[in-house]
């Protein structure tokens, strides 16, 4: 490591991972006011810290286990164990678009309203691992479990994600099934 790398600014070294902290923020917090408090809090308490890993890779996965950190505190802090809520009806009809959009945004829709369904653990470690892009020994070691658990979570992850996505599990949105009035 050279001088001039380590005392790069803070804001260069968070800019090449803040859109994937910022996925990984949305996807612990499951909105986007609580990703954004979620991110902001990460930044303020590293920025706060008298030091930060030099290298990228570790600065990277420094900042992604300070912000699990601080979620896991904020739901022990608000005493509410956390599970998967089910959709209602209601919800599950407004994620579908109109047939006349392109089909990619359709897919994007229902994997985002997938991804949301799935548990806790399930959502942390694809989400670290696909979004985030670290290795499964980088996942293991920011989650604080064995690498074989992360490959076995992984892969349960990414089943239970296709289940959902599965024809039987898609709702068609009401303007789609060929109701018309008269």
């Amino acid at each position: 490591m050279t001088m001039q790398r380590s005392r790069q600014s803070f804001d260069d070294r968070l800019r090449p991972i803040a859109r994937r902290l910022y996925g990984y923020a949305h996807a612990l917090a499951r909105d986007l006011d609580g990703a954004a408090d979620l991110y902001q809090d990460t930044v303020m308490r590293a920025v706060a810290s008298p030091t930060a890993p030099n290298g990228e890779r570790q600065f990277r996965a420094w900042m992604f286990t300070i912000m699990r950190n601080h979620w896991i505190d904020q739901l022990r802090a608000e005493c509410r164990q956390p599970e998967i809520e089910p959709l209602e009806e209601e919800t599950l009809a407004s994620a579908f678009v109109p047939v006349s959009l392109e089909t990619v945004i359709v897919n994007q829709l229902a994997v985002r309203q997938a991804f949301k369904r799935l548990s806790v653990h399930h959502r942390e470690v694809l989400t670290i691992v696909d979004v985030g892009g670290f290795s499964y020994s980088e996942a293991a070691d920011m989650i604080g479990v064995p690498r074989g658990t992360v490959m076995s979570r992984v892969s349960r992850a990414r089943q239970a994600l296709c289940v959902l996505l599965a024809d039987d599990n898609v709702a068609m949105h009401p303007a789609t099934t060929g109701r018309r009035s008269s």
